[in-house]
């Protein structure tokens, strides 16, 4: 049995407002746009270069610091 046969077994199985249910997500997804479509992911670099935010190296360095600052603490393994 084919996927499209399983899946229309299935359908057939289910009540009249379940089956327009079926129907929509199908509509649904065929109207997504498949990952080739979309495009190559873009690069994570200049993603905010036109928003006005600058973040120093030194902002970096800081903000690492207060993160990093009390790691690793020592842990009860009682």
């Amino acid at each position: 049995m084919t996927i499209a046969e399983a899946v229309a077994k299935s359908v057939e199985a289910l009540p009249p407002e379940k089956q327009e249910e079926v129907l929509d997500f199908v509509e649904f997804v065929r109207s997504r746009p498949d990952h080739q479509q979309r495009g190559a992911l873009k690069s994570i670099r200049g993603l905010w270069k036109d928003s006005g935010i600058h973040v120093s190296e030194e902002d970096l360095r800081k903000a690492r610091r207060e993160m990093w600052g009390n790691f690793p603490r020592e842990m009860d393994l009682q």
